[in-house]
């Protein structure tokens, strides 16, 4: 004999409250501006590093997203 199924109520969704998500999602910007930065202008019009360290680690990245290195 097959027994019923008993119905569970419905999750409710955890709610997240918009000043836990403002500090990371403006640390997620500032790390992404950041990554852009390196990948798309170190080594070029303006560097903060001196040599090609970073240019030649960053440089299949700029080639792949289609920026102009040389």
């Amino acid at each position: 004999m097959a027994q019923a199924a008993v119905p569970r109520p419905a999750a409710t969704p955890i709610a997240i409250p918009v000043r836990a998500i403002v500090p990371w999602a403006a640390f997620a910007g500032a790390f992404l501006l950041f990554l852009i930065y390196f990948v798309a202008s170190e080594q070029g019009a303006v560097a903060l590093f001196s040599g090609t360290g970073v240019h030649e680690f960053v440089h299949d990245g700029r080639h792949l997203l289609g920026f102009p290195c040389h």
